[in-house]
């Protein structure tokens, strides 16, 4: 594993706790040799992960759309900072570059940008681990809605196995980087 993607918001959320642990995530990738792509933007947890990744002396690519450069205020001490036109070619590049995905806490971009690699991961485009680091228990709610999805006959259990979690960025980490994919067919 080189390169890990982080979705975050350009917030910092209602708690300093948020924007503590996207610093101690940066800090961590930076600590593992793992460089950070992520929507390069200055502000909230985004610019915090960035800023805590660059300060430790690591690698931070940031991958924006024109229209958000002045929005996200685009981040202009980055290792390398792409502007695309739109939100799916900063998807689709991102993706592309990482080896990884972590979410953060954040609003329904963070949500929109995690779930696409997630179902990709379900429908076996990719074996990479797809993480969610469980700040403050923020992703309790979701994790649940996965058992219902379950429950309900909506979602296999094989696919919640596939999300790596953890409230502690070194833990999760560690677990990236033995993340092994257990595929499961959606159909059939």
């Amino acid at each position: 594993m080189k390169t890990v993607a982080v979705f975050c918001g350009s917030g910092n959320g209602s708690d300093p706790v948020y924007r503590n642990e996207a610093r101690a995530l940066g800090e961590a990738l930076a600590a593992n040799g793992l460089d950070l792509v992520y929507g390069g933007a200055t502000v909230g947890c985004m610019g915090a992960v960035a800023d805590a990744v660059l300060a430790a002396g690591g690698r931070a690519i940031g991958v924006i759309p024109r229209k958000l450069v002045d929005v996200e205020i685009a981040h202009d001490r980055l290792t390398e900072l792409h502007v695309v036109d739109t939100m799916h070619e900063r998807k689709a590049m991102m993706a592309e570059r990482a080896d990884g995905f972590i979410a953060l806490p954040g609003g329904t971009g963070t949500l929109e940008e995690w779930f696409e690699v997630f179902t990709w991961a379900q429908l076996g485009y990719h074996r990479k681990p797809c993480a969610l680091l469980n700040v403050n228990r923020y992703y309790d709610p979701l994790l649940s809605l996965f058992d219902h999805m379950i429950g309900q006959g909506f979602m296999k259990e094989p696919y919640k196995r596939l999300i790596v979690t953890d409230r502690d960025p070194e833990a999760l980490i560690r677990k990236l980087q033995t993340y092994e994919a257990d595929y499961a067919p959606k159909w059939g």
